[in-house]
This record gives C-alpha cells, structure tokens and sequence, in this order.
C-alpha cells in the first residue's frame, strides 16, 4: 500500500498551450511548476472554471 494514496492530484493546464498538462516540470530553486513544452507557469484548472 503506497503512502501517497491519501495525497490530491490537482489538474494541471497551461494558458499558453491551452491544453491540460499531466507531466509537469517542477523548479528544483522555487518549486515553481512549469509546463514541459513552452515553460509557462502552470494553473490549477478547477480555478479557471474549466474542466
């Protein structure tokens, strides 16, 4: 039984590729996620309305 059962996985979607993203970057400095494709700052889509 895995420990990061009890852990939210969180929709991730780029505004700049207008698409969801289920392989994030993550900043080793900030922690900042980032889309893989472009580099933008990914959003949560259940805050944008969509989805």
């Amino acid at each position: 039984m895995g420990e990061n059962e009890g852990e939210e996985q969180a929709t991730l979607y780029c505004p700049n590729c207008e698409q969801e993203v289920d392989d994030p970057l993550v900043c080793g400095d900030c922690a900042a996620v980032i889309c893989r494709r472009c580099g933008t700052p990914l959003e949560k889509a259940d805050e944008l309305g969509i989805g």
